[in-house]
């Protein structure tokens, strides 16, 4: 390939890696265009299985940012003045990313009421949890570690716990038959 060829078809391929859509593509019914950001391991899955997945997920982005505070100012002064500030944000920002999958996954799980309680039970204790993210004062590295760890057993064990419910209801659940079409023969 001729030299002048070659920087034609670099600059080419690069213009070319460069250019978006044009129009925003809507990923496991979050926003795109790169990439779910809110359940990145249930993309394109139903509601329940984004729901699921952004529970862990949005969790350990908030695990990470106060990770960064107190590794940027030590234990004791990662939530003085303005310290703990990433972190506040981050659980603020969460809380909004995570109202539309927590209603499209109640909407699925209003086959039951059990599940459905089960649901508001997981919202509850995901909102404790990354709100309690924050070292408490005398508390050991060690100790800090293992109970900001501790809630991906209990989400693991509400989850396992609705998809149970819901396997039931279903098992349980005589479909419609299909409605009649037209006029019934004579």
């Amino acid at each position: 390939m001729h030299p002048s060829r070659f920087v034609v078809a670099v600059a080419a391929a690069t213009v070319a890696s460069f250019v978006q859509p044009a129009a925003a593509e809507t990923i496991g019914g979050n926003p795109g265009p790169a990439h779910n950001y809110i359940c990145p391991e249930a993309d394109g899955m139903p509601a329940l299985d984004c729901y699921f997945d952004a529970v862990g997920h949005l969790y350990t982005m908030c695990k990470h940012v106060k990770s960064i505070e107190i590794n940027e100012f030590g234990y004791e002064k990662s939530t003085d003045g303005a310290n703990g500030a990433k972190s506040e944000y981050c659980v603020n920002k969460q809380k909004l990313n995570m109202a539309k999958p927590y209603q499209a996954a109640l909407k699925e799980a209003a086959v039951s009421k059990q599940a459905t309680e089960a649901m508001q039970s997981l919202q509850a204790y995901w909102l404790t949890s990354i709100a309690d993210l924050a070292w408490r004062t005398g508390e050991s590295d060690a100790d800090y570690k293992a109970r900001t760890m501790e809630p991906y057993d209990k989400f693991a064990e509400r989850i396992t716990g609705i998809k149970a419910i819901l396997a039931v209801v279903k098992e349980r659940t005589t479909p419609a038959p299909p409605a009649a079409h037209g006029k019934a023969k004579r």
